[in-house]
Protein backbone atom coordinates (compact mmCIF):
# COMPACT_ATOMS: atom_id res chain seq x y z
CA UNK A 1 0.00 0.00 0.00
CA UNK A 2 1.17 3.31 -0.71
CA UNK A 3 1.77 5.70 2.19
CA UNK A 4 0.19 9.09 2.28
CA UNK A 5 3.32 11.81 2.21
CA UNK A 6 3.20 13.97 5.22
CA UNK A 7 2.51 16.95 3.21
CA UNK A 8 -1.04 15.29 2.28
CA UNK A 9 -2.15 13.89 5.59
CA UNK A 10 -1.49 17.26 6.95
CA UNK A 11 -3.74 18.84 4.57
CA UNK A 12 -6.39 16.27 5.41
CA UNK A 13 -5.83 16.86 9.21
CA UNK A 14 -6.48 20.51 8.69
CA UNK A 15 -9.66 19.89 5.86
CA UNK A 16 -10.95 17.35 9.29
CA UNK A 17 -9.62 20.51 12.08
CA UNK A 18 -12.38 22.84 9.70
CA UNK A 19 -14.89 20.24 9.88
CA UNK A 20 -14.59 19.27 13.98
CA UNK A 21 -14.51 23.18 14.16
CA UNK A 22 -18.16 23.42 12.36
CA UNK A 23 -16.76 24.77 9.44
CA UNK A 24 -20.15 24.36 7.48
CA UNK A 25 -21.51 26.97 5.51
CA UNK A 26 -25.02 27.62 7.26
CA UNK A 27 -23.41 27.94 10.89
CA UNK A 28 -23.72 31.34 11.83
CA UNK A 29 -19.76 32.62 12.54
CA UNK A 30 -20.23 33.69 16.25
CA UNK A 31 -16.75 32.76 17.74
CA UNK A 32 -13.56 33.64 17.93
CA UNK A 33 -11.04 32.82 14.94
CA UNK A 34 -9.35 29.53 16.27
CA UNK A 35 -5.92 28.78 17.79
CA UNK A 36 -3.64 26.06 16.50
CA UNK A 37 -4.08 24.88 20.43
CA UNK A 38 -8.19 24.96 19.54
CA UNK A 39 -7.88 22.46 16.11
CA UNK A 40 -5.51 20.12 17.74
CA UNK A 41 -7.83 19.54 20.23
CA UNK A 42 -11.03 19.57 18.14
CA UNK A 43 -8.90 16.61 15.87
CA UNK A 44 -8.88 14.60 19.36
CA UNK A 45 -11.94 15.38 19.86
CA UNK A 46 -13.78 13.61 16.75
CA UNK A 47 -11.23 10.99 17.27
CA UNK A 48 -12.80 10.39 20.70
CA UNK A 49 -16.24 10.60 19.43
CA UNK A 50 -15.89 7.66 16.55
CA UNK A 51 -14.66 5.59 19.31
CA UNK A 52 -18.09 5.77 21.44
CA UNK A 53 -19.52 6.98 24.24
CA UNK A 54 -16.98 5.73 27.11
CA UNK A 55 -13.87 7.36 25.01
CA UNK A 56 -15.82 10.27 24.27
CA UNK A 57 -17.30 10.80 28.07
CA UNK A 58 -13.67 10.20 28.94
CA UNK A 59 -12.48 13.41 26.68
CA UNK A 60 -15.05 15.45 28.14
CA UNK A 61 -15.15 14.64 31.44
CA UNK A 62 -12.78 17.72 31.97
CA UNK A 63 -14.03 20.07 29.44
CA UNK A 64 -14.97 23.58 30.66
CA UNK A 65 -18.81 23.47 30.40
CA UNK A 66 -19.61 26.52 32.24
CA UNK A 67 -22.64 26.68 34.11
CA UNK A 68 -25.23 24.32 35.12
CA UNK A 69 -28.96 26.93 34.65
CA UNK A 70 -31.04 24.14 35.08
CA UNK A 71 -31.04 22.12 37.99
CA UNK A 72 -33.44 21.79 40.90
CA UNK A 73 -31.52 21.35 44.29
CA UNK A 74 -33.92 18.38 45.80
CA UNK A 75 -33.64 16.72 42.40
CA UNK A 76 -29.68 16.63 42.30
CA UNK A 77 -28.78 14.85 45.16
CA UNK A 78 -28.50 11.03 45.05
CA UNK A 79 -30.59 8.85 46.77
CA UNK A 80 -28.10 7.15 48.66
CA UNK A 81 -27.02 10.97 50.37
CA UNK A 82 -30.60 10.76 51.35
CA UNK A 83 -30.86 7.46 52.84
CA UNK A 84 -27.63 8.11 54.57
CA UNK A 85 -29.66 11.40 56.25
CA UNK A 86 -32.59 10.01 57.00
CA UNK A 87 -30.64 7.43 59.46
CA UNK A 88 -29.08 10.57 61.14
CA UNK A 89 -32.66 12.30 61.18
CA UNK A 90 -33.80 8.81 62.70
CA UNK A 91 -36.58 8.30 59.86
CA UNK A 92 -38.29 5.23 59.32
CA UNK A 93 -38.49 3.64 55.85
CA UNK A 94 -41.67 2.31 54.92
CA UNK A 95 -40.43 -0.87 53.09
CA UNK A 96 -43.95 -1.55 51.56
CA UNK A 97 -44.12 2.46 50.02
CA UNK A 98 -40.63 2.78 49.67
CA UNK A 99 -40.90 6.12 51.67
CA UNK A 100 -39.56 7.51 54.80
CA UNK A 101 -41.66 8.42 57.66
CA UNK A 102 -41.96 9.63 61.08
CA UNK A 103 -41.53 7.50 63.70
CA UNK A 104 -42.11 5.12 65.41
CA UNK A 105 -40.53 2.82 63.54
CA UNK A 106 -42.63 -0.29 63.98
CA UNK A 107 -43.74 -3.53 61.60
CA UNK A 108 -43.27 -2.36 57.85
CA UNK A 109 -41.93 0.53 59.30
CA UNK A 110 -37.48 -0.18 59.10
CA UNK A 111 -35.46 2.18 61.01
CA UNK A 112 -33.74 3.99 58.33
CA UNK A 113 -30.15 3.79 60.56
CA UNK A 114 -30.39 0.37 59.38
CA UNK A 115 -29.45 0.96 56.04
CA UNK A 116 -26.08 2.51 56.36
CA UNK A 117 -23.44 1.30 57.85
CA UNK A 118 -22.70 -2.21 58.04
CA UNK A 119 -25.73 -3.49 57.03
CA UNK A 120 -27.28 -7.04 56.41
CA UNK A 121 -28.25 -9.01 53.05
CA UNK A 122 -31.59 -8.48 53.38
CA UNK A 123 -31.06 -5.13 54.16
CA UNK A 124 -29.55 -4.54 50.84
CA UNK A 125 -32.45 -5.45 48.88
CA UNK A 126 -34.16 -2.49 50.85
CA UNK A 127 -31.49 -0.82 49.94
CA UNK A 128 -31.35 -1.19 46.83
CA UNK A 129 -35.30 -0.94 45.89
CA UNK A 130 -35.37 2.32 48.17
CA UNK A 131 -32.61 4.46 45.64
CA UNK A 132 -34.67 2.70 42.62
CA UNK A 133 -38.19 4.16 44.24
CA UNK A 134 -35.96 8.14 44.73
CA UNK A 135 -34.80 7.92 41.00
CA UNK A 136 -35.35 5.86 37.78
CA UNK A 137 -32.52 3.80 38.54
CA UNK A 138 -33.68 0.66 37.02
CA UNK A 139 -37.22 1.32 35.82
CA UNK A 140 -38.84 -0.30 33.06
CA UNK A 141 -42.46 0.90 31.77
CA UNK A 142 -45.22 -1.59 31.28
CA UNK A 143 -47.85 -0.99 28.72
CA UNK A 144 -51.02 0.76 29.75
CA UNK A 145 -49.29 0.70 33.52
CA UNK A 146 -46.83 3.13 35.58
CA UNK A 147 -44.89 5.23 33.18
CA UNK A 148 -41.32 7.00 33.49
CA UNK A 149 -43.28 10.28 33.82
CA UNK A 150 -44.97 8.91 36.87
CA UNK A 151 -42.21 7.18 38.56
CA UNK A 152 -39.97 10.75 37.92
CA UNK A 153 -42.32 13.06 39.71
CA UNK A 154 -43.24 10.81 42.26
CA UNK A 155 -39.87 10.46 43.59
CA UNK A 156 -40.02 13.77 45.50
CA UNK A 157 -42.45 12.38 47.72
CA UNK A 158 -41.00 9.37 48.68
CA UNK A 159 -38.02 11.16 50.13
CA UNK A 160 -39.62 14.14 51.54
CA UNK A 161 -39.75 14.74 55.30
CA UNK A 162 -35.98 15.30 55.50
CA UNK A 163 -34.34 17.58 58.23
CA UNK A 164 -33.67 21.02 56.20
CA UNK A 165 -30.45 21.30 58.20
CA UNK A 166 -29.06 18.90 55.37
CA UNK A 167 -29.05 21.63 53.05
CA UNK A 168 -25.50 22.74 52.97
CA UNK A 169 -24.74 18.87 52.96
CA UNK A 170 -26.48 18.66 49.44
CA UNK A 171 -25.38 21.61 48.52
CA UNK A 172 -21.87 20.64 48.69
CA UNK A 173 -23.14 17.63 47.57
CA UNK A 174 -23.80 19.04 44.23
CA UNK A 175 -20.74 21.67 43.64
CA UNK A 176 -18.13 19.18 43.86
CA UNK A 177 -19.82 16.88 41.61
CA UNK A 178 -19.75 20.26 39.38
CA UNK A 179 -15.97 20.83 39.97
CA UNK A 180 -15.26 17.14 39.53
CA UNK A 181 -16.94 17.95 35.53
CA UNK A 182 -14.93 21.57 35.01
CA UNK A 183 -18.11 23.34 36.08
CA UNK A 184 -17.96 26.75 37.22
CA UNK A 185 -21.29 28.02 38.02
CA UNK A 186 -25.09 26.77 39.00
CA UNK A 187 -28.18 27.93 39.37
CA UNK A 188 -30.47 25.75 42.27
CA UNK A 189 -33.70 25.58 41.82
CA UNK A 190 -35.64 25.81 45.59
CA UNK A 191 -38.31 26.09 47.55
CA UNK A 192 -37.74 27.61 50.73
CA UNK A 193 -40.63 28.00 53.76
CA UNK A 194 -43.49 30.15 52.66
CA UNK A 195 -45.95 28.39 55.29
CA UNK A 196 -46.91 31.86 56.44
CA UNK A 197 -47.85 33.76 52.81
CA UNK A 198 -49.69 30.32 51.71
CA UNK A 199 -52.04 31.07 55.20
CA UNK A 200 -52.41 34.42 54.68
CA UNK A 201 -53.69 33.95 51.42
CA UNK A 202 -55.83 30.87 52.08
CA UNK A 203 -57.64 33.54 54.97
CA UNK A 204 -57.83 36.25 52.30
CA UNK A 205 -59.25 33.78 49.70
CA UNK A 206 -59.88 34.16 45.78
CA UNK A 207 -62.31 36.54 43.89
CA UNK A 208 -63.85 37.32 40.58
CA UNK A 209 -61.46 40.55 39.95
CA UNK A 210 -58.16 38.35 40.66
CA UNK A 211 -59.70 35.48 38.45
CA UNK A 212 -60.46 37.81 35.60
CA UNK A 213 -56.58 38.64 35.93
CA UNK A 214 -57.28 42.35 36.39
CA UNK A 215 -54.07 44.06 37.09
CA UNK A 216 -55.42 46.66 40.13
CA UNK A 217 -57.37 43.76 41.42
CA UNK A 218 -53.43 41.92 41.37
CA UNK A 219 -52.02 45.11 42.82
CA UNK A 220 -54.72 45.41 45.81
CA UNK A 221 -54.18 41.56 46.66
CA UNK A 222 -50.44 42.18 46.82
CA UNK A 223 -51.02 45.28 49.65
CA UNK A 224 -53.16 43.25 51.45
CA UNK A 225 -50.71 40.53 51.30
CA UNK A 226 -47.91 42.59 52.43
CA UNK A 227 -49.80 44.53 55.30
CA UNK A 228 -50.86 41.04 56.93
CA UNK A 229 -47.28 40.31 56.96
CA UNK A 230 -45.93 38.37 53.74
CA UNK A 231 -42.87 40.23 54.09
CA UNK A 232 -42.12 38.41 57.58
CA UNK A 233 -41.14 35.14 55.86
CA UNK A 234 -38.14 37.23 53.62
CA UNK A 235 -35.30 37.17 56.05
CA UNK A 236 -35.89 33.65 57.00
CA UNK A 237 -35.95 32.56 53.22
CA UNK A 238 -32.55 34.65 52.95
CA UNK A 239 -31.52 33.09 55.82
CA UNK A 240 -31.81 29.91 54.70
CA UNK A 241 -29.77 30.13 51.24
CA UNK A 242 -27.35 31.93 53.43
CA UNK A 243 -26.64 29.34 55.99
CA UNK A 244 -26.38 26.67 53.31
CA UNK A 245 -23.76 28.60 51.29
CA UNK A 246 -21.88 29.34 54.32
CA UNK A 247 -22.42 25.23 55.15
CA UNK A 248 -21.35 23.93 52.27
CA UNK A 249 -17.78 26.20 52.30
CA UNK A 250 -16.69 25.07 55.90
CA UNK A 251 -17.34 21.56 54.67
CA UNK A 252 -15.74 22.38 51.35
CA UNK A 253 -12.94 24.29 53.73
CA UNK A 254 -12.77 27.46 51.71
CA UNK A 255 -10.20 29.78 52.26
CA UNK A 256 -7.99 27.51 53.89
CA UNK A 257 -5.07 26.04 52.04
CA UNK A 258 -6.79 22.34 52.32
CA UNK A 259 -10.15 24.07 49.92
CA UNK A 260 -11.87 21.36 48.15
CA UNK A 261 -11.79 22.28 44.57
CA UNK A 262 -15.88 22.77 44.83
CA UNK A 263 -14.98 26.25 46.51
CA UNK A 264 -14.51 27.39 42.94
CA UNK A 265 -17.98 26.91 41.90
CA UNK A 266 -20.07 29.98 42.07
CA UNK A 267 -23.80 28.83 42.88
CA UNK A 268 -26.88 31.47 42.94
CA UNK A 269 -30.67 30.27 43.87
CA UNK A 270 -33.96 30.29 41.91
CA UNK A 271 -37.38 30.60 44.01
CA UNK A 272 -39.15 27.90 42.96
CA UNK A 273 -42.87 28.84 43.20
CA UNK A 274 -45.62 25.54 43.23
CA UNK A 275 -47.79 26.08 40.27
CA UNK A 276 -50.11 23.10 41.20
CA UNK A 277 -52.12 24.95 44.36
CA UNK A 278 -54.68 27.22 44.71
CA UNK A 279 -54.50 30.50 42.49
CA UNK A 280 -54.14 32.74 45.61
CA UNK A 281 -51.35 30.34 47.20
CA UNK A 282 -49.53 30.78 43.85
CA UNK A 283 -49.94 34.60 43.72
CA UNK A 284 -48.79 34.75 47.81
CA UNK A 285 -45.50 32.31 46.60
CA UNK A 286 -44.67 34.02 43.95
CA UNK A 287 -44.73 37.43 45.68
CA UNK A 288 -42.68 36.15 48.69
CA UNK A 289 -40.03 35.35 45.46
CA UNK A 290 -39.91 38.32 44.22
CA UNK A 291 -39.82 40.24 47.62
CA UNK A 292 -36.66 37.51 48.51
CA UNK A 293 -34.88 37.79 45.49
CA UNK A 294 -35.19 41.69 45.27
CA UNK A 295 -34.29 41.90 48.76
CA UNK A 296 -30.72 39.72 48.28
CA UNK A 297 -30.12 41.80 45.05
CA UNK A 298 -30.56 45.23 46.80
CA UNK A 299 -28.58 43.39 49.73
CA UNK A 300 -25.81 41.99 46.89
CA UNK A 301 -25.54 38.91 49.32
CA UNK A 302 -25.21 36.35 45.93
CA UNK A 303 -27.95 33.81 46.68
CA UNK A 304 -31.30 34.61 45.52
CA UNK A 305 -31.08 35.53 41.92
CA UNK A 306 -34.34 34.87 39.91
CA UNK A 307 -37.88 33.18 39.93
CA UNK A 308 -39.27 30.07 37.92
CA UNK A 309 -42.19 28.12 38.54
CA UNK A 310 -42.30 24.41 38.67
CA UNK A 311 -44.44 20.90 39.75
CA UNK A 312 -45.76 19.21 36.15
CA UNK A 313 -46.71 21.45 33.13
CA UNK A 314 -49.47 18.36 32.15
CA UNK A 315 -51.01 19.07 35.98
CA UNK A 316 -55.04 19.30 35.91
CA UNK A 317 -54.11 22.62 37.89
CA UNK A 318 -50.82 23.41 35.99
CA UNK A 319 -52.59 23.17 32.38
CA UNK A 320 -55.78 25.39 33.90
CA UNK A 321 -54.94 28.10 35.61
CA UNK A 322 -51.27 28.26 32.75
CA UNK A 323 -52.33 31.81 31.66
CA UNK A 324 -53.49 32.92 34.97
CA UNK A 325 -50.46 32.10 35.97
CA UNK A 326 -48.67 34.47 33.67
CA UNK A 327 -50.43 37.57 34.48
CA UNK A 328 -50.01 37.18 37.60
CA UNK A 329 -45.99 37.03 36.48
CA UNK A 330 -46.62 39.76 33.74
CA UNK A 331 -47.89 41.98 36.96
CA UNK A 332 -45.20 41.57 39.28
CA UNK A 333 -42.78 41.79 36.39
CA UNK A 334 -44.27 45.67 36.19
CA UNK A 335 -43.60 45.79 40.10
CA UNK A 336 -39.82 44.44 40.66
CA UNK A 337 -38.35 44.68 36.95
CA UNK A 338 -34.55 43.75 38.36
CA UNK A 339 -35.73 40.13 39.20
CA UNK A 340 -34.86 37.53 36.81
CA UNK A 341 -37.18 35.27 35.37
CA UNK A 342 -36.26 31.69 34.09
CA UNK A 343 -39.70 29.43 33.54
CA UNK A 344 -40.80 25.87 32.88
CA UNK A 345 -42.31 26.15 29.14
CA UNK A 346 -43.46 23.48 27.14
CA UNK A 347 -42.16 20.55 29.14
CA UNK A 348 -45.33 18.84 27.27
CA UNK A 349 -45.41 16.42 24.35
CA UNK A 350 -48.54 14.92 21.75
CA UNK A 351 -50.84 12.89 23.61
CA UNK A 352 -49.48 14.06 27.65
CA UNK A 353 -52.56 16.84 26.84
CA UNK A 354 -55.23 17.49 24.53
CA UNK A 355 -53.57 19.24 21.13
CA UNK A 356 -54.88 22.86 22.19
CA UNK A 357 -52.66 22.96 25.21
CA UNK A 358 -49.86 22.29 22.80
CA UNK A 359 -50.10 25.63 21.58
CA UNK A 360 -49.45 28.55 23.18
CA UNK A 361 -47.12 27.72 26.45
CA UNK A 362 -43.27 28.92 25.51
CA UNK A 363 -44.67 32.33 23.43
CA UNK A 364 -46.76 33.00 26.88
CA UNK A 365 -43.96 32.61 29.19
CA UNK A 366 -42.15 34.78 26.98
CA UNK A 367 -44.60 37.50 26.44
CA UNK A 368 -46.45 37.60 28.95
CA UNK A 369 -44.18 35.74 31.89
CA UNK A 370 -41.23 37.55 30.56
CA UNK A 371 -38.67 34.98 30.61
CA UNK A 372 -35.57 35.76 30.10
CA UNK A 373 -34.84 31.73 29.82
CA UNK A 374 -37.09 28.92 28.79
CA UNK A 375 -36.49 25.57 30.29
CA UNK A 376 -37.26 22.04 28.59
CA UNK A 377 -39.36 23.79 25.33
CA UNK A 378 -39.98 20.58 24.20
CA UNK A 379 -42.99 21.01 22.53
CA UNK A 380 -42.04 24.34 20.44
CA UNK A 381 -43.35 23.04 16.83
CA UNK A 382 -46.82 22.12 18.28
CA UNK A 383 -47.18 25.82 18.99
CA UNK A 384 -49.15 28.30 16.86
CA UNK A 385 -47.17 30.00 14.42
CA UNK A 386 -43.79 28.00 15.40
CA UNK A 387 -41.69 29.48 12.83
CA UNK A 388 -42.77 32.82 13.96
CA UNK A 389 -42.06 31.71 17.73
CA UNK A 390 -38.97 30.54 17.15
CA UNK A 391 -38.00 33.59 15.14
CA UNK A 392 -39.20 35.85 18.59
CA UNK A 393 -37.16 33.78 20.93
CA UNK A 394 -33.57 34.23 18.33
CA UNK A 395 -34.54 37.61 17.81
CA UNK A 396 -34.57 38.83 21.79
CA UNK A 397 -32.00 36.10 22.50
CA UNK A 398 -34.35 34.60 25.11
CA UNK A 399 -32.19 31.31 25.65
CA UNK A 400 -33.42 27.41 25.81
CA UNK A 401 -32.21 25.12 28.80
CA UNK A 402 -32.04 21.80 26.93
CA UNK A 403 -32.51 18.58 29.06
CA UNK A 404 -32.08 15.75 26.91
CA UNK A 405 -31.95 12.55 29.10
CA UNK A 406 -34.87 14.53 31.48
CA UNK A 407 -37.01 14.73 27.57
CA UNK A 408 -36.72 11.30 26.77
CA UNK A 409 -37.62 10.05 30.44
CA UNK A 410 -40.61 12.18 30.95
CA UNK A 411 -41.75 12.88 27.50
CA UNK A 412 -40.80 10.04 25.93
CA UNK A 413 -38.67 12.59 23.15
CA UNK A 414 -35.38 12.06 22.17
CA UNK A 415 -33.51 12.21 18.80
CA UNK A 416 -34.54 13.64 15.83
CA UNK A 417 -38.12 14.15 17.63
CA UNK A 418 -36.31 16.33 20.11
CA UNK A 419 -36.43 20.03 18.72
CA UNK A 420 -32.39 21.00 20.03
CA UNK A 421 -32.03 20.62 16.17
CA UNK A 422 -34.41 23.00 15.39
CA UNK A 423 -33.46 25.66 18.19
CA UNK A 424 -29.49 25.74 16.69
CA UNK A 425 -31.18 25.88 13.16
CA UNK A 426 -33.21 28.80 14.07
CA UNK A 427 -30.13 30.54 15.96
CA UNK A 428 -31.86 30.40 19.53
CA UNK A 429 -29.73 30.41 22.01
CA UNK A 430 -29.14 26.82 24.00
CA UNK A 431 -27.18 25.42 26.61
CA UNK A 432 -26.84 21.96 27.98
CA UNK A 433 -28.51 21.44 31.72
CA UNK A 434 -29.15 18.44 33.91
CA UNK A 435 -32.66 19.16 35.28
CA UNK A 436 -32.52 16.52 38.48
CA UNK A 437 -28.94 14.72 37.80
CA UNK A 438 -29.92 12.56 41.02
CA UNK A 439 -33.45 11.20 40.50
CA UNK A 440 -32.15 10.67 37.05
CA UNK A 441 -29.11 8.80 37.69
CA UNK A 442 -26.80 11.11 34.92
CA UNK A 443 -24.47 14.49 35.61
CA UNK A 444 -23.99 17.20 32.54
CA UNK A 445 -20.31 15.19 31.12
CA UNK A 446 -23.66 12.79 29.75
CA UNK A 447 -25.40 15.46 28.56
CA UNK A 448 -22.61 16.51 26.31
CA UNK A 449 -21.80 13.18 25.76
CA UNK A 450 -25.35 12.30 24.28
CA UNK A 451 -25.82 15.57 22.38
CA UNK A 452 -22.49 15.14 21.13
CA UNK A 453 -23.31 11.51 20.03
CA UNK A 454 -27.13 12.38 19.08
CA UNK A 455 -26.65 15.21 17.01
CA UNK A 456 -22.55 14.94 15.43
CA UNK A 457 -21.84 17.72 17.28
CA UNK A 458 -18.34 19.52 16.63
CA UNK A 459 -15.89 20.16 19.56
CA UNK A 460 -16.77 24.44 18.56
CA UNK A 461 -20.51 23.29 18.61
CA UNK A 462 -19.46 22.09 22.27
CA UNK A 463 -18.06 25.13 22.90
CA UNK A 464 -20.76 27.40 22.10
CA UNK A 465 -22.74 25.38 24.31
CA UNK A 466 -20.57 26.33 27.16
CA UNK A 467 -20.50 29.95 26.54
CA UNK A 468 -24.07 30.39 25.88
CA UNK A 469 -24.73 29.00 29.25
CA UNK A 470 -22.43 31.91 30.79
CA UNK A 471 -23.87 34.34 28.54
CA UNK A 472 -27.36 33.77 29.98
CA UNK A 473 -26.25 33.32 33.29
CA UNK A 474 -28.16 35.65 36.23
CA UNK A 475 -25.19 37.25 37.10
CA UNK A 476 -24.81 40.88 37.65
CA UNK A 477 -22.90 42.83 35.30
CA UNK A 478 -22.13 43.06 31.76
CA UNK A 479 -21.24 40.57 29.25
CA UNK A 480 -18.05 40.38 28.06
CA UNK A 481 -19.39 39.75 24.66
CA UNK A 482 -20.04 42.86 22.66
CA UNK A 483 -23.18 41.85 21.06
CA UNK A 484 -25.46 39.39 22.58
CA UNK A 485 -24.94 35.32 21.71
CA UNK A 486 -22.17 36.59 19.41
CA UNK A 487 -18.39 34.84 21.06
CA UNK A 488 -16.35 36.36 18.39
CA UNK A 489 -15.63 40.08 19.58
CA UNK A 490 -15.00 40.83 23.20
CA UNK A 491 -15.92 44.62 24.59
CA UNK A 492 -13.94 47.49 23.59
CA UNK A 493 -11.62 47.32 27.13
CA UNK A 494 -11.14 43.66 26.84
CA UNK A 495 -9.70 43.71 22.36
CA UNK A 496 -6.18 43.05 21.79
CA UNK A 497 -5.53 40.07 23.84
CA UNK A 498 -7.43 36.69 23.55
CA UNK A 499 -10.12 36.61 26.41
CA UNK A 500 -9.11 34.27 28.83
CA UNK A 501 -5.06 35.88 29.13
CA UNK A 502 -3.71 35.65 32.54
CA UNK A 503 -2.77 39.47 32.79
CA UNK A 504 -5.70 41.46 31.21
CA UNK A 505 -4.80 45.01 30.40
CA UNK A 506 -5.80 47.71 33.11
CA UNK A 507 -8.99 48.80 31.13
CA UNK A 508 -10.40 44.98 30.48
CA UNK A 509 -8.62 44.43 34.73
CA UNK A 510 -11.48 46.97 35.83
CA UNK A 511 -13.90 45.81 33.67
CA UNK A 512 -14.10 42.75 34.72
CA UNK A 513 -13.71 43.61 38.80
CA UNK A 514 -16.58 45.68 37.89
CA UNK A 515 -18.73 42.72 36.48
CA UNK A 516 -19.23 39.36 37.75
CA UNK A 517 -20.89 38.08 34.50
CA UNK A 518 -17.90 39.36 32.73
CA UNK A 519 -15.44 38.18 35.33
CA UNK A 520 -16.50 34.74 35.10
CA UNK A 521 -16.84 34.45 31.40
CA UNK A 522 -13.29 35.61 31.29
CA UNK A 523 -12.77 32.13 33.45
CA UNK A 524 -14.47 30.16 31.16
CA UNK A 525 -12.18 31.44 28.54
CA UNK A 526 -9.17 30.75 30.35
CA UNK A 527 -10.06 27.44 31.25
CA UNK A 528 -11.07 26.16 27.72
CA UNK A 529 -6.79 27.24 27.17
CA UNK A 530 -6.23 25.56 29.78
CA UNK A 531 -7.60 22.50 28.28
CA UNK A 532 -6.69 23.12 24.87
CA UNK A 533 -3.34 23.43 26.52
CA UNK A 534 -3.04 19.39 27.30
CA UNK A 535 -3.20 18.41 23.95
CA UNK A 536 -0.05 19.88 22.52
CA UNK A 537 2.32 17.16 22.60
CA UNK A 538 -0.19 14.75 20.51
CA UNK A 539 1.71 14.53 17.20
CA UNK A 540 0.24 13.97 13.90
CA UNK A 541 0.91 10.66 13.34
CA UNK A 542 -0.47 9.45 16.68
CA UNK A 543 -3.75 11.39 15.30
CA UNK A 544 -3.55 9.45 12.24
CA UNK A 545 -3.28 6.01 13.96
CA UNK A 546 -6.35 7.11 16.20
CA UNK A 547 -4.08 7.42 19.53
Amino acid sequence: MRRLSFSFARRGLALAAVAALGGCAHRQNTDPPPTRAELRTALIYEANLHQGPEALRAFLADFPKGADLHVHLSGAVYAETFIRDAGEDGLCVDSVALSFVKPPCTGKLIPAKALSGNITPANQALYDKLIDSFSVRSFAPTPGGWSEHDQFFSAFDRFAGLSGSHLGEWVDEIAGRSAAQNQQYLELMHTPVFTHAAQIAHDLGWNAQLAAADPQAFARFRQQLLSRGLRDEVAADRKEVLDAETRRKQLERCGTPQAAPACQVEIRYLYQVLRGFSPEQVFAQALLGFETVAASMNAHDSTWVGINFVMPEDGFISMRDYTLHMKMLDYLHSVYPQVHISLHAGELAEGLVPPEGLRFHIRQAAELGHAERIGHGVDVMDEDDARGLLQELAGRHIMIEINLSSNEGILGVSGDRHPFPVYRSAHVPVALSTDDEGVSRIDLTHEYVRAALDYNLTYRDLKQLARTGMEHAFLPGESLWAAPDNFSTPLSACRGQAPGGEDPPPACKAFLASSQKAAAQWELERRFTAFEARFQAVTFGSLLHGQ
